[in-house]
């Protein structure tokens, strides 16, 4: 087993720890992104297979031995990936909510996932090197969407395994975990239209967050009609919408009560379908805009 750190240019003392490790460093000499850094790493290996971390999660002390029976078990024609601990390695509500999030929506489809993130993903090396491995000036955070589409696309499986978990360190306050979702929508929406997939049920760009989106807008639509008018008429639907969105989305604060109990699950419920719906559906018209703008 070879581990391989690939720096890229950093300005930070990630450097001085990492060589306090018996890995391969690989320092790059100008800031690439993280898809030509994955591609150095890879270029620079010498095993049969490979397995991409993020710089931010954290194995768990039986995660290589799963990738290893993962691997074994489906051979070179699988993409295997694995998905968060749904307890982050930071505390706090948002890296909490954030890290059961993902937890819940990479796995809901294990069989048939619509991709494999690269936080823990695992792939025959001589397939990532026939794929041309990870796109370069590509749209941020979703690169592993678009190879893993790739690789579908040329006759692989993508399977996930819940049980191959890595630990996330999140580090989320309110604002970042708005940005972050903010972020993320606004990329995923330019990269969907483009794709023709918009409406597909894609991980956590899952249709249970797309109705919570639309739900979420459109009772702030109602309100907004029934706030200068006064008219109960325009507040009849909200019962039926708000009802609806929580009967599709319940498995996701089923996910929420088993993590941290009842106090937890409402008020990530809560912060689920307000605050956060909002900032997905801001990225996503702001991905609207650059999808037609360009």
């Amino acid at each position: 087993m070879e581990v391989i750190v690939v720096d890229d240019n950093s300005t930070d003392g990630s450097v001085k720890i990492i060589e306090k490790f018996p890995v391969r460093l690989i320092r790059l000499e100008r800031h690439a992104g993280a898809s030509a850094a994955r591609n150095v790493g890879a270029g620079n290996s010498t095993g049969s297979v490979l397995f991409f971390i993020d710089a931010d999660c954290l194995l768990r002390k039986d995660t290589l031995a799963l990738v290893r029976r993962a691997f074994a078990d489906r051979g070179e024609n699988f993409v295997i990936g694995g998905t968060y601990t749904r307890e982050p390695q930071d505390p706090g509500f948002f890296s909490l909510f954030q890290s059961v999030f993902i937890n819940y929506f990479e796995t809901k489809r294990a069989d048939d996932p619509d991709y494999i993130a690269t936080h823990a993903l695992v792939i025959d090396a001589s397939a990532f090197r026939k794929s041309g491995g990870f796109p370069r000036n590509f749209l941020p955070i979703i690169e592993d969407v678009e190879f893993s589409h790739r690789l579908r696309r040329a006759g692989y499986r993508l399977l996930m395994d819940p049980a191959i978990q890595v630990r996330h360190i999140f580090n989320f306050t309110l604002r970042r975990s708005l940005g972050n979702a903010f972020k993320k929508s606004r990329y995923w929406t330019q990269y969907s239209l483009a794709n023709r997939d918009l409406l597909a049920d894609s991980g956590t760009a899952s249709r249970e967050l797309k109705v919570n989106v639309f739900a979420c807008f459109f009772c702030c639509a109602v309100l907004g009609l029934w706030l200068p008018t006064g008219k109960a008429s325009f507040l009849y639907p909200l019962p039926m919408i708000i009802g609806v969105n929580l009967f599709i989305n319940r498995r996701l604060f089923g996910a929420f009560y088993e993590t941290r109990g009842t106090l937890f699950a409402i008020l990530a419920a809560g912060y689920y379908t307000t605050l956060y719906a909002l900032a997905v559906g801001a990225g996503a018209f702001r991905g609207l805009i650059g999808y037609f703008i360009k």
